[in-house]
C-alpha cells in the first residue's frame, strides 16, 4: 500500500523527531485523517523519501519520528528546462503541475512582448511563491524527491541568453521538422521555449534565434500554451528520456 506523502522544509534523518509544518500537518492530519502511530512518508527535496511515524497530533499541528531513509531513483536522465512565457492563473498552474509530473528539472518564467500577464516586483514575488507551492504539490503526488527549481520571472532576452548548456529548442508551428528530426545520441540536457497565450512576437522569436534556439513543431495543429509545453515535454521524454 502506498503511504501518505508530504513535503517538509526541514533537515531529515532516521531517529530525528520533526515538527510538521502547517501545510504538511493540514495534509496528513486533517485531509488524510492520519492518527498517532500511523505511518507516512516525508521528503525535503534531497532525493530521499523518509518513512516516518506520527507521534503527536493536536490543534496546533503534529510531530513525527523519522524511521528510515531511502534513495528515490525516478528522475529523468534527460534534464529538461522549460522556458515558459507567463500564462494566466490556472493555465500557468496546470503547466507547472503537469510538467513536474513529466520530469522537468527547472522552470524559467519569462515576460515577453505579447505576455498578457504583467507583474510588478511585489506581485512577481507572490506568484513565484505560489508557483513553487504548485511544483511541490506535484512532487508529492508524483513521487519525485527532487523539487524542480522555479526561477524568478525574467525578461525573455535575458533568460534566452542565459539558457543552460545543451540543445535550445523553440516551439514553432512553421518549423520544418519535429522531435523526430532532432539529432541522436540523446542529449543530457536541453531547454525548450514555449510562448504565452499570444505566442512569440517576431521580436521575441528573433531574440530566441539569436540566442541559439532552433524551431521544432508538434504536428499540423496550433496548440495552446497550456498544451504545447506538456506535449513537447512528453515527446522529448519519449525520444530521449524515460517515457518509453
Amino acid at each position: 500500500m502506498r503511504l501518505s506523502r508530504a513535503h517538509v522544509d526541514a533537515e531529515l534523518a532516521p531517529g530525528r523527531r520533526v515538527r510538521l509544518s502547517e501545510t504538511a500537518a493540514a495534509h496528513l492530519l486533517r485531509v488524510l485523517r492520519l492518527r498517532v502511530g500511523e505511518a507516512c512518508v516525508l521528503f525535503n527535496g534531497d532525493g530521499r523519501d523518509y518513512e516516518a511515524r506520527i507521534v503527536a497530533a493536536d490543534r496546533r499541528g503534529g510531530e513525527v519520528e523519522i524511521l528510515h531513509a531511502r534513495e528515490v531513483a525516478n528522475e529523468s536522465p534527460l534534464r529538461v528546462v522549460l522556458l515558459q512565457g507567463i500564462a494566466r492563473g490556472e493555465k500557468m498552474d496546470l503547466i507547472l503541475q503537469k510538467a513536474t509530473e513529466l520530469g522537468v528539472a527547472a522552470f524559467v518564467p519569462v515576460s515577453s512582448e505579447r505576455s498578457e500577464v504583467k507583474l510588478d516586483a511585489a506581485r512577481a514575488e507572490k506568484r513565484l511563491a505560489h508557483w513553487t507551492s504548485v511544483v511541490v504539490a506535484a512532487c508529492e503526488q508524483s513521487g519525485r524527491a527532487r523539487i524542480p527549481v522555479v526561477a524568478p520571472v525574467q525578461p525573455l532576452a535575458a533568460a534566452a541568453g542565459e539558457a543552460a548548456d545543451g540543445p535550445r529548442l523553440l516551439l514553432d508551428p512553421a518549423a520544418a521538422s519535429g522531435v523526430d528530426g532532432l539529432d541522436a545520441p540523446a542529449p543530457a540536457a536541453l531547454t525548450i521555449a514555449v510562448g504565452p497565450e499570444g505566442g512569440w512576437s517576431p521580436r521575441d522569436r528573433a531574440q530566441l534565434v539569436e540566442a541559439g534556439f532552433r524551431g521544432i513543431r508538434l504536428g499540423p495543429r496550433v496548440l495552446r500554451t497550456e498544451t504545447a509545453g506538456i506535449a513537447a515535454i512528453a515527446a522529448l521524454q519519449a525520444r530521449f528520456g524515460d517515457l518509453r
